[in-house]
């Protein structure tokens, strides 16, 4: 598979359908083995260290296996009943740099639970490992518009 706009675009289309459908172990299949999944508290930007500072999510593929199977299992009663999402992406950038493809694109996500409707916004950054027949997350940030807000319940995936 070549490195097309059409390529790239599809299968971030097809990572947002995996997320609504809440498709969780089928979205851990696009990960590579070393990888990170990071939404930092700032949401202004990805300069914060994670390492030094607080994170709303900051995951390694065995952080990512454990947050799957907890969201699936039974004892996840902040996903009880589980949250109804759509996603909107769009504004995508990307860029090839030393062998991965850098992404950008915004994102509005809608979520309905227990009769309440929340809209998630933000940039999400990847950057994917080509495959011979696609891609694999090897690491995605999510600047999320409200993460220096109050949050109530973010136990679903961005």
């Amino acid at each position: 598979m070549g490195v097309t706009r059409d390529a790239v675009e599809a299968f971030l289309f097809h990572e947002a359908d995996l997320l609504d459908d809440m498709r969780a172990e089928e979205w851990l299949a696009l990960w590579a083995p070393e990888c990170c999944y990071w939404v930092p508290c700032n949401g202004r930007d990805d300069s914060a260290d994670p390492q030094r500072q607080v994170s709303i999510i900051y995951d390694n593929r065995a952080g990512l296996e454990d947050r799957i199977y907890r969201l699936m299992s039974s004892a996840a009663h902040s996903q009880r009943p589980r949250s109804r999402m759509r996603r909107v992406v769009g504004n995508l950038r990307f860029e090839l740099r030393e062998g991965e493809v850098h992404t950008r694109s915004n994102f509005l996500l809608a979520e309905l639970r227990r009769g309440r409707q929340e809209i998630w916004s933000g940039v999400s950054q990847h950057r994917l490992l080509p495959t011979g027949d696609g891609f694999q997350i090897k690491a995605k940030t999510v600047l999320l518009t409200q993460s220096d807000e109050p949050i109530d319940n973010l136990t679903f995936l961005l």
